[in-house]
């Protein structure tokens, strides 16, 4: 015999009602804010919403993000032209430098604990929210000299100009390098990591730089805009380009022989290089843990600061963003997450 709905109805009303009071209904997502790309492009396609919290992992931290710095080459991570080669996938959360507070650790972490200040580069982004996960191979202990706004414009930015001076080019006292850009995000540091190895400095920079350059340590500062960088620029034994083009293609000439050109955004041309007897390499930072409690050390001693230009609130990303892609920004822009914690 089949049943009216009405019994039914009645039912199910009686079955609901005795269930027991203490049952709560399954736990929401913990939810946080951030700045998120659902389709690759420009910076318009940002937008500051509501997400849930990454998921920890056993090899993994979650990181209390307190500032995120802006990089130049985060519009390329955006555009989705190098979503292979950089591991991205959609959605997106920019953010490759960070400062903050370790709120827990996964099981299987032994060197950070809660409350730990770090700062770091995570290898897939993600700083660009109030959290982030990171692994042990990508944050250090945050320099004690500096706040953690300043401490996030370091990481990206240090560990690209460490990775190709001291890895790469292995630099050392007595020998002379150019620095394209020396008051940029790269060149800036750069800079004041050749004088700590006591390279003498050749640095480029607009007019409106050049007193910056020779604080940071350039030896010899070149405005572009007035003078050649090859008139002044002979004999080098590296170059560090973060400009590409026309500014790479003279910079062979300046190199001398054995010497080095590495560039940031372009791969050196072969044919240039074996004709002149020099070496190239293309660069790209990675994170690595050791460096940047190298660059710690050197920041707490004094010998390397960073140089930040405009601290913008995390809903401004889409104006950083903007600014960033011009590659004309002195020093870092920092995004501010969340207020510096009381000391």
């Amino acid at each position: 015999m089949q049943m009216s709905h009405r019994v039914l109805a009645i039912l199910s009303l009686t079955i609901f009602a005795v269930l027991p009071s203490n049952v709560a209904p399954a736990a929401e997502k913990p939810m946080m804010k951030a700045v998120v790309a659902h389709k690759y492009g420009g910076p318009e396609v940002l937008k500051f919403e509501q997400v849930p919290r990454p998921e920890l992992k056993e090899n993994e931290a979650l990181v209390r993000v307190i500032a995120s710095g802006v990089n130049p080459a985060d519009p390329l991570t955006l555009s989705g032209k190098y979503a292979r080669e950089f591991g991205t996938h959609l959605p997106l959360i920019p953010g490759y430098d960070i400062a903050g507070i370790v709120e827990k650790a996964g099981a299987k972490v032994t060197k950070l604990k809660a409350g730990d200040a770090v700062y770091g580069y995570p290898t897939f982004g993600g700083g660009w929210a109030e959290y982030v996960n990171v692994t042990e191979g990508e944050v250090a202990a945050k320099p004690a000299s500096l706040s953690f706004t300043e401490a996030a414009a370091v990481p990206m930015g240090a560990l690209t100009a460490w990775q190709a001076l001291i890895d790469v080019a292995q630099l050392h006292s007595g020998q002379t390098i150019l620095i394209h850009g020396g008051s940029g995000g790269v060149g800036s540091f750069a800079v004041q990591i050749a004088k700590a190895r006591g390279a003498r400095i050749i640095a480029t920079a607009s007019t409106a730089n050049q007193d910056l350059i020779k604080q940071l340590g350039a030896d010899v500062a070149i405005d572009y805009t007035k003078i050649k960088f090859e008139d002044v620029a002979k004999d080098v034994d590296a170059v560090l380009d973060p400009v590409g083009k026309e500014t790479l293609a003279r910079s062979y000439g300046v190199v001398k022989k054995g010497g080095i050109v590495m560039s940031l955004v372009a791969r050196p041309d072969p044919v240039e290089l074996e004709k002149r007897g020099i070496r190239g390499a293309a660069i790209s930072a990675h994170p690595d843990a050791e460096d940047l409690a190298e660059i710690a050390r050197l920041i707490d001693a004094g010998k390397i600061k960073p140089v930040v230009t405009q601290v913008l609130p995390l809903s401004e990303a889409i104006a950083a963003q903007q600014q960033a892609a011009t590659h004309h920004t002195r020093g870092k822009i920092v995004l501010r997450v969340a207020d510096e914690p009381k000391s």
